[in-house]
């Protein structure tokens, strides 16, 4: 399970600077939003974008290519913290200050017994497809959460890889969104 709030918080950036920095720095700035290389250095690729919905299209368009070599796919996945144990569960929960107020909405009163339902089911879907489960979390509860890590445990591995794919570039989108705003 994952946040939908990139692991380090980069200063938001204008669109036209951007479109200015060298491919090395878009690049390194695209990997803060989607950690598979191959997205992030074919997007930076692609700009300048004349708008956000530009490059939002562009970068729906190279996930979808990317994300068919499991290789690529996983890479992005492994830039997720995995959540395996109650006490991070917790602080990740009840602790909502270095988190937008709009994500994850109504987790911060999880009870202990959801938290440990989510570990235990974090660890077992890691056991099952070898890699993390992967939502997009804004505004989800941690019940909620919890019943969308229960449905689809008993999916099988192309299935997982394929909704994974979906909620990476939905957290992606989001990520994009907030890395590009008005400075």
């Amino acid at each position: 399970m994952t946040s939908s709030s990139a692991a380090s918080n980069p200063a938001p950036l204008t669109l036209a600077a951007f479109n200015k920095l060298s491919h090395t720095e878009a690049t390194a700035q695209l990997l803060t939003c989607c950690t598979s290389s191959s997205w992030a250095s074919q997007l930076a690729s692609k700009r300048p974008f004349p708008v956000l919905e530009t490059l939002f299209a562009s970068s729906d368009s190279v996930w979808q290519e990317v994300q068919t070599q499991e290789a690529d796919l996983l890479e992005a996945l492994d830039g997720h913290p995995q959540i395996g144990n109650v006490a991070t569960l917790k602080q990740k929960y009840r602790n909502t200050q270095d988190s937008a107020a709009h994500e994850q909405s109504g987790a911060n009163d999880a009870d202990d017994a959801v938290l440990a339902a989510l570990a235990q089911g974090n660890q077992d879907y890691l056991d099952k497809f070898g890699f993390i489960f992967i939502v997009f979390a804004t505004g989800k509860s941690a019940q909620h959460m919890l019943d969308l890590l229960l449905t689809r445990l008993p999916n099988d591995r192309d299935t997982e890889l394929t909704t994974a794919a979906i909620e990476q570039n939905k957290i992606t989108r989001l990520r994009l969104q907030k890395l590009l705003s008005a400075a």
